[in-house]
């Protein structure tokens, strides 16, 4: 390793000048969140006050921006609990699912996550839209069509990395329960799936992380102020001179972001403790290993 950084030092400073150009931006809007003035542009003092102190229009007491952070986190929470428990069972039947068909819901699995989401979003509108006039769709503007569209965007992370999980433990430990008189259902509720566990969490952790920042879906499929994320807040305020308040709000979902991908690795690292320690790394938490 001390050789490879030797013959390259400019790889590592290529990547510290990367990570300071994508990371100072985030740590000057959340700098400024602590401003005690007005502006977003001159610092004027360190205050709390666009958390709470200012009596109008600080996150504690701006209604709209309460009800977009609520329905931000309301999102990342619906989506979470119906898309990873839909994603783990499709990854189990397309790892133990043999021929053409479930080849072709791979590849389909596959095209979902590169498919660009201003597809997907406008896709949706059109049929909570136009379609829903000619024959009645579940897919309505507002949180069920922000669900809905959401929940079909994130699917393929917990079908992948739950189904790269099974490949790497094989059928053997389902096999040797069977052989010692457990049935099938019980080989899966009480072997396979303890040992999914780890990859059911990272995906439950990307997907929640993901979906509380999502800007494209939730926009084209909000049914009004009130069905507004965080995301979609800044946008629609950007540009109408907003107070610092709009940096407090950004980081108060960036630092739940940062939690939860912080404490769904701190409980990766516990559910694989004693294996291989060169996969229980961040990257085979995000899936890269």
């Amino acid at each position: 390793m001390s050789v490879a950084r030797r013959r390259a030092p400019w790889l590592a400073g290529l990547t510290g000048l990367y990570l300071f150009w994508s990371l100072a931006p985030v740590l000057i809007a959340v700098l400024f969140s602590f401003n005690a003035g007005r502006s977003r542009t001159e610092w004027q003092g360190f205050s709390f006050q666009w958390y709470y102190g200012e009596p109008d229009r600080s996150v504690w007491a701006d209604q709209a921006l309460q009800t977009a952070l609520v329905h931000t986190f309301r999102l990342g929470v619906l989506v979470t609990l119906i898309a990873v428990p839909l994603g783990t069972l499709m990854a189990l039947g397309l790892d133990r699912w043999r021929g053409r068909l479930p080849t072709g819901a791979s590849f389909l699995v596959m095209l979902s996550f590169v498919l660009p989401e201003i597809l997907l979003a406008i896709s949706l509108l059109f049929v909570a839209t136009a379609v829903n006039e000619v024959l009645a769709t579940p897919v309505r503007l507002g949180t069920l069509g922000q669900v809905i569209g959401l929940v079909t965007f994130q699917l393929s992370y917990p079908v992948i990395i739950v189904r790269a999980r099974l490949l790497t433990i094989g059928h053997h430990y389902e096999e040797a329960a069977v052989d010692l008189g457990a049935s099938p259902i019980e080989s899966l509720r009480r072997v396979l799936l303890p040992l999914a566990w780890p990859a059911i969490l990272a995906s439950a952790v990307l997907v929640f992380a993901d979906v509380i920042d999502d800007f494209v879906l939730v926009r084209y499929l909000s049914g009004g102020s009130t069905t507004e994320p965080v995301s979609v807040k800044i946008y629609n305020t950007a540009r109408a001179a907003p107070t610092p308040a709009l940096n407090a709000v950004a980081t108060l979902v960036l630092v739940a972001s940062l939690l939860a991908v912080l404490l769904g690795y701190l409980a990766y690292r516990r559910m694989t403790r004693g294996e291989d320690t060169r996969t229980v790394g961040i990257d085979a938490f995000t899936g890269e290993a």
